[in-house]
């Protein structure tokens, strides 16, 4: 059992930046596909981006590509989300989650085991 807890999410403006930290314990970092997704009110929530392996084959949303990184420390079992050039749309409610078998992207939120309850991201105009 894999448990996960995100943190860091605010109020930030338009412009900005904000980093989320997605703390894991219970198994092996390096073992597990880290995934970020969010969910804005009324909304299905949705892929942000995800990390199987390494930083270096993290794939992302087109909506976030360019902006966001995802990136993990499998000493520390901590995966940050850096969140850059924030939009109002990307208010939402960040969750983390992590999925065992990592051989394909999987963008469905539904295939992951593991969630933490989720940190809530504001962005002003």
């Amino acid at each position: 059992q894999v448990h996960v807890v995100e943190s860091g999410g605010g109020l930030v403006q338009a412009g900005g930046s904000l980093r989320l930290s997605c703390a894991t314990s219970g198994g092996t970092l390096g073992t597990y596909a880290m995934a970020w997704f969010r969910q804005a009110p009324g909304r299905e929530r949705e892929f942000v981006g995800v990390n199987r392996w390494s930083d270096y084959d993290a794939a992302y949303a087109d909506s976030v590509k360019g902006r966001f990184t995802i990136s993990r420390d499998n000493v520390r079992n901590i995966v940050y989300l850096q969140m850059n050039s924030l939009k109002p749309d990307d208010t939402a409610v960040y969750y983390c989650a992590a999925r065992g078998d990592r051989r394909r992207i999987v963008t469905m939120a539904s295939d992951y085991e593991y969630w933490g309850q989720g940190t809530q991201v504001t962005v002003s105009s």
